[in-house]
């Protein structure tokens, strides 16, 4: 017996009508609701009265690169972003999950994969929206708040984060002072001993927060076992505040 999603909208970014019908006949089976969008364009404009749960996006667009098409969507709406494409370099699956993608998967794909993928994004965002954690973390100086990914420097200075990498130190802050392994890092996603895009992560992390990002002292590289984040986290409030005279 099928589990249904109780008919959350799902918008299918994908310019091959063939391909596009087998997304929706699969999604349809699991109570999904689906609207097809065959260009970037298209999906931008339906974007301005339409709300869906997340999108699935190619990367070969007929008139936009799929990678802008993401981070357009991205400015315009929260919803999830999976990318579902040909294209199998390496370089491609970097940039989008650096970009900001929830998940990107590889055609052809097996249908029941999809469908779990799917779910896993609304499951972890729905898991977000039902309890939300404390929302702002100090540490060794800096503020960043979970709430809306805004990190504010030593200085007060607003540091601006993608939304990759302020995924990324949403994990550190939650988990100071432990090796943390790549495969934490990255989530939910299924990581290779070949997949670098944790480690192109962290290092753009490290230059937004550390002194010297070639010799780190937040987040410091535990060869052969993964990454530690070195710093007290206080979930107060307190640690940045001015003394009270």
């Amino acid at each position: 017996m099928k589990e249904h999603d109780n008919g959350k909208l799902i918008a299918i970014v994908e310019d091959d009508p063939d391909v596009a019908k087998i997304i929706e006949q699969v999604l349809a089976d699991f109570g999904f609701r689906t609207v097809w969008c065959r260009s970037a364009s298209d999906l931008l404009r339906r974007l301005r009265t339409l709300a869906p749960e997340l999108c699935i996006i190619d990367l070969g667009l007929p008139d936009m690169d799929g990678i802008e098409a993401m981070q357009r969507v991205r400015s315009q709406t929260p919803c999830g972003i999976m990318i579902l494409t040909g294209r199998a370099h390496v370089s491609d699956r970097v940039m989008g999950l650096e970009m900001g993608a929830d998940d990107y998967m590889l055609k052809p794909f097996e249908p029941r994969e999809l469908v779990a993928r799917v779910r896993s994004i609304l499951r972890r965002r729905e898991n977000v929206a039902d309890n939300p954690p404390q929302q702002l973390a100090c540490f060794a100086g800096w503020q960043f708040n979970l709430a809306n990914y805004t990190l504010l420097g030593p200085g007060g200075a607003e540091q601006v984060l993608s939304t990759a990498e302020a995924e990324l130190l949403k994990v550190f802050v939650h988990n100071p002072n432990r090796i943390l392994q790549r495969e934490k890092l990255m989530g939910s996603r299924d990581v290779s001993p070949s997949d670098r895009a944790i480690d192109v992560r962290i290092s753009r992390l490290r230059r937004k927060l550390e002194p010297d990002a070639q010799s780190p002292s937040l987040i410091k590289t535990v060869y052969g076992a993964g990454y530690l984040f070195l710093s007290a986290v206080d979930w107060s409030g307190e640690e940045n505040k001015a003394p009270q005279k």
